[in-house]
């Protein structure tokens, strides 16, 4: 039986918020709200731990964002670095993911997986804001219009 793990990256409406809204997650708890989402599989959950668990990793977060560039406009970029005062923030298990503000308008209700196959492997977004993607797979469109959002060739 395959059980799927929800996970939020969330601040509440109507409350302040002075630090970053931080929500734990454990084992199969779910935590429920209104606002911005990211999923994240048990499988890519538990690729973030083994990096974030490496002595060079300490004290910092996984970085989930979005810069322009690339054939459709977008990209999808993950980092390891430190907490910013304004970014949502996800821990599980003493581990962070983190998305800033700006990022997170393009990546709301986003999954994201992990996959090994013998060839590659890798994290894998599903992003149900994107209404085009590059024939490479390496970059998004969305229905929103920014500057950020002009086309450059992927290769």
């Amino acid at each position: 039986m395959c059980v799927k793990q929800r996970v939020f990256i969330a601040s509440y409406p109507n409350t302040p918020i002075i630090k970053p809204y931080v929500i734990s997650v454990t084992g199969l708890e779910t935590v429920q709200t209104s606002t911005s989402t990211i999923d994240f599989t048990p499988k890519a959950l538990e690729r973030v731990k083994v990096i974030l668990r490496k002595p060079e990793n300490t004290d910092k977060a996984l970085r989930v964002f979005v810069f322009g560039g690339g054939c459709a406009g977008l990209n999808y970029g993950m980092a390891i670095g430190f907490i910013k005062p304004d970014d949502y923030i996800l821990e599980t298990d003493g581990c962070k993911i983190v998305v800033d503000p700006k990022s997170m308008s393009f990546l709301n209700g986003m999954q994201v997986d992990y996959y090994e196959t013998i060839q590659s492997s890798g994290f894998k977004f599903n992003n149900p804001n994107a209404v085009a993607s590059c024939g490479c797979g390496l970059s998004f469109k969305t229905a929103q219009k920014t500057e950020m959002q002009k086309p450059k060739p992927c290769h």
